[in-house]
Order: C-alpha cells, then sequence, then structure tokens
C-alpha cells in the first residue's frame, strides 16, 4: 500500500514506515502531523485517484527531525573582462517525518445524520 502526497506543492509517494524529507515546517519533535492532501490511495485491491484530492484518505505521520540542512549548493556569478566574480551559498532546510499509517477515514457523524433525515423526508412526501 502507497500513497502520493502533496505537501507545499511537492509530490512524494509514500508508504508505511518510510522517512521522507519534506521542506520546513513549524513542528516539534515528536509531533505527530495529518495531510489530507492525498492525490492517490492504492492497496492491493483498488487504486482511489483524487481531483484533485482523495476525500476519504488521510496519512499520519511523526516529525522525526524538525530541522535538516540539505546539501549546500554554491552560486557563483562571472562577468568576463570586468574582474567581477561573486560567490555566495545555500543551504536549503528540512524536517524529517516517518510516516506511520496510510488510511481510508471513517465517515463523518454529520454525513450521517444526513442520510436518515432524507429518508425521513421522502417518507413524509409518501
Amino acid at each position: 500500500m502507497y500513497a502520493i502526497l502533496e505537501i507545499g506543492g511537492k509530490s512524494y509517494r509514500v508508504e508505511k514506515g518510510s522517512e521522507v524529507l519534506v521542506d520546513l515546517m513549524q513542528a516539534q519533535e515528536g509531533e505527530n502531523v495529518k495531510f489530507k492532501t492525498v492525490s492517490l490511495y492504492k492497496t492491493d485491491k483498488e487504486i482511489l485517484i483524487g481531483q484533485p484530492f482523495v476525500e476519504k484518505a488521510e496519512v499520519d505521520a511523526t516529525v522525526v527531525t524538525p530541522l535538516v540542512a540539505g546539501k549546500k549548493l554554491v552560486i557563483f556569478k562571472y562577468k568576463q573582462k570586468t574582474a567581477y566574480r561573486k560567490r555566495n551559498g545555500h543551504r536549503q532546510k528540512y524536517t524529517k517525518l516517518k510516516i506511520t499509517n496510510i488510511h481510508l477515514a471513517e465517515k463523518t457523524a454529520s454525513a450521517k445524520a444526513e442520510k436518515p433525515a432524507k429518508a425521513e423526508a421522502e417518507s413524509k412526501s409518501e
């Protein structure tokens, strides 16, 4: 079973127990995070594709490390014949998440309450 999850405008393929680096989030170590932006949910028996997201699918994750520095990138600007040289660097910051569960959410109490109300309205009209 796996899901394709959208976090911060980027898509990640996640499975239960996998660890993923996402853009920096405001979360503490050990905090549980829930995502409902699941684009695709696949099990052995079914595939659910969202438009844009699968309504019932949820992904639960735990923050392993709240701040991870990525690989250093060097930005070098150069113009020939003018002695213009600028060197700069950048390290992207990430949050490391461990996926604890991928599941379909149960129907909410309000959705269950709507069905009997519709049935009562139909029976009164007859």
